[in-house]
């Protein structure tokens, strides 16, 4: 006796394969700090974990994010590396550590749509390199590697007024909840620490899932 075939479960499939074939449905977005080593240590892994990802820049100040100045904090980022297996070049000495002007190249790299490479690039530079991201040079390697123009990274970077968005992007995830960088926002929901992309990754494809789902 042959196997009947369920039309629904047909259409069913379908309607799956074409929800992966035009990407998630459900955003999902990385805020980070750039002189953070937890945005490197994110950044080296996320596209893979989020690919289609928003990026957007906040202040750890603003957000009153304490994660490089308490004691063990290095001892944390350092015990990451390795599990992580990831190259890690850094001092103690130079923490807490603040990159105004990278910040604000990364902030005309969201406008040139490119963010996720300069990030990845800068984050390299400074934390297996241990250069200065606010270095000129350093923006300069960055920006290349992002394929942005020298001048417009540089003029960015000595921009203060692109220090009020990041600023303001940190106040907002504190008044939601946030309570250090980077975060992950899916949907409605906010993973804080890049310990959680797993987390964040498995609850963008619940997300995409339902909304599936809700269209059968």
């Amino acid at each position: 006796m042959g196997t009947v075939s369920s039309l629904e479960r047909h259409r069913a499939d379908r309607l799956r394969r074409e929800a992966v074939a035009h990407g998630p449905c459900v955003r999902a977005t990385l805020f980070f700090d750039i002189a953070s080593p937890f945005t490197y240590l994110a950044a080296e892994r996320v596209e893979r974990l989020l690919p289609g990802l928003d990026w957007r820049p906040a202040c750890a100040a603003a957000l009153h994010c304490g994660e490089m100045s308490g004691d063990g904090a290095w001892a944390a980022v350092v015990a990451r590396a390795r599990l992580l297996r990831l190259p890690l070049v850094w001092s103690e000495e130079r923490q807490p550590y603040a990159a105004p002007g990278a910040m604000r190249a990364a902030s005309l790299a969201v406008e040139r749509g490119c963010v996720g490479a300069f990030v990845l690039a800068a984050s390299r530079l400074a934390f297996c390199g241990g250069f200065d991201l606010d270095d000129p040079e350093i923006l300069a390697e960055a920006a290349a590697a992002a394929g942005m123009g020298l001048r417009e990274t540089l003029d960015a970077a000595r921009d203060t007024r692109r220090d009020g968005p990041i600023e303001d992007a940190g106040r907002l995830l504190l008044a939601a909840g946030a309570t250090r960088l980077p975060v992950l926002r899916v949907g409605r929901t906010l993973f804080c620490g890049e310990e959680r992309l797993p987390e964040a990754a498995a609850a963008r494809v619940a997300y995409d899932a339902r909304a599936a789902q809700a269209v059968l």
